[in-house]
């Protein structure tokens, strides 16, 4: 940084300033209230303001000199100095949520961000306290998800002039793998829904025929989403979770349950606008409530599950796997498979005497 010492200039109004450069831009204060100063040579009889401004004029040259932080005129930018940890984290949670992530993933990440910044006593984190706000959780799925979300802030905070990531050293925490309870009988489940409701029966059947997410990918399908003879859905990457463009088979099972509509219409609300983002599982928590046939663990996810274990027992491919479910990648697959209750050992691959 490159700073020349104020000069003293009066303007039309006789009103007096200092004016500075800093990496060759000028600036000017016409008081030291942005440097926390009381010096005002405004508020003097005319003939006395130059020799106040002069006061100001060193204080200026001092307080920047010193390190002292000078933000842009009615601004958070800082023109010099260093922002506090907790103004980095500001600004890189400002970065996320004008990024192109999911309404959920922003609205978790900011509960935890407000709840950091709160237990936090002072303006910079140190490693100690990032520790103890993290100890908080006793249950290791929560720490992990409350790592997680932390660590992309920390990460993108240090773009923005934070000194280390106080997460960096601090592992994940080893949680005990839930498996997901895929359907047994699936006709015999999507009749009981269908008897419930045709749109929970719709999503149910997208979500296993189709291997959509129900809650975002199939709530948001348009009939514009679908091929002119129902044979594909496509959906771009903005509008799938893992960013990439999709095309997805539709079975003959369910086209034949599908009346096309306006291709600008939600084929559920057959208007442009979904339902909101809470509607299936509203629906599903009424439908658990009398159903007779849901067992413990089963979800409106089991439906995906249970779709992505019928393509793998019948297929034997991973790859094609991934490329059903929409993972961005194959090891996201094989994570995702040590989940399901699918058997990795058969018989003839035990020990023999």
């Amino acid at each position: 940084m490159k700073l020349k010492y104020p000069k003293i200039h009066t303007d039309k109004n006789q009103r007096v300033f200092v004016s500075f450069y800093i990496d060759d831009k000028r600036y000017r204060l016409y008081n030291g209230k942005r440097i926390a100063t009381k010096t005002d040579p405004n508020s003097f009889p005319i003939e006395q303001r130059k020799d106040i401004a002069k006061v100001l004029a060193t204080e200026v040259y001092s307080f920047i000199s010193e390190g002292g932080r000078l933000n842009n005129y009615r601004t958070d930018n800082v023109l010099v100095g260093k922002r506090t940890d907790k103004e980095c984290l500001q600004k890189a949670l400002e970065s996320k949520l004008n990024s192109s992530l999911s309404e959920k993933y922003k609205r978790n990440l900011t509960s935890i961000y407000n709840r950091f910044v709160t237990y936090l006593d002072n303006e910079n984190v140190t490693k100690e306290q990032a520790k103890k706000f993290l100890d908080t959780y006793t249950s290791n799925t929560s720490y992990n998800t409350v790592r997680r979300h932390l660590n992309a802030l920390f990460s993108e905070a240090l773009t923005y002039g934070i000194s280390e990531n106080p997460l960096a050293e601090l592992k994940s925490k080893k949680s005990i793998a839930k498996l997901h309870k895929p359907f047994t009988e699936i006709q015999t489940i999507l009749n009981e829904i269908k008897g419930f409701n045709s749109n929970l029966h719709l999503c149910c059947l997208l979500t296993y025929g189709c291997l959509l997410r129900p809650h975002r990918e199939v709530r948001e399908l348009m009939w514009g989403d679908f091929s002119d003879d129902l044979s594909f859905i496509n959906l771009s990457g903005e509008r799938n979770k893992s960013g990439r463009n999709r095309i997805v088979p539709v079975p003959k099972y369910i086209k034949e349950t599908l009346v096309k509509g306006e291709a600008n219409h939600n084929i559920f609300t057959a208007n442009t606008k979904a339902h909101n983002s809470d509607y299936f599982k509203t629906l599903w928590s009424r439908f658990k409530k009398q159903s007779n046939l849901l067992e413990q663990g089963q979800t409106l996810y089991s439906f995906r599950h249970t779709g992505a274990i019928e393509i793998f027992k019948r297929t034997g491919s991973i790859t094609k796997l991934q490329k059903a479910m929409g993972h961005a990648s194959i090891n996201v697959s094989l994570t995702y498979l040590r989940g399901l209750e699918v058997a990795e050992l058969e018989e003839r691959d035990m020990p023999m005497i």
